[in-house]
């Protein structure tokens, strides 16, 4: 009798770590979800030629806007083109870091198996 009731004990000892390990699951699904609003208000800007393009995204990577300095029309079709990729490329650049960065925020002392 005693057998079973160190084993039962063993059990709520593990449906409480469980119950806990669902309650931080159930903060990180609302931190995420606040998480997700704050990127779709961020704006993140790349830049190339030294500020004669410029792109505009949300933390989430939406596109937002473009924007071509006047002297950026003068250096051809295909200088502008380039200068575009490389704006939308920082911009995105940034865009992944940030996003990384506040995941990793909010899953810091979360302990469950596929997540660290």
């Amino acid at each position: 009798m005693t057998g079973k009731g160190q084993g039962f004990g063993f059990g709520l000892g593990k449906m409480k770590e469980l119950a806990e390990a669902f309650k931080k699951a159930q903060q990180v699904q609302e931190g995420a979800k606040r998480l997700q609003d704050e990127l779709e208000q961020m704006e993140i800007q790349g830049e190339s030629g030294g500020g004669l393009v410029k792109v505009v995204v949300s933390g989430n990577q939406e596109p937002r806007r473009v924007e071509i300095s006047p002297d950026a029309l003068n250096e051809g079709a295909e200088v502008l083109g380039d200068l575009v990729t490389a704006a939308m490329k920082e911009a995105y650049n940034k865009s992944t870091a940030t996003m990384r960065e506040r995941m990793e925020e909010l899953t810091s002392g979360l302990e469950l198996p596929g997540l660290q």
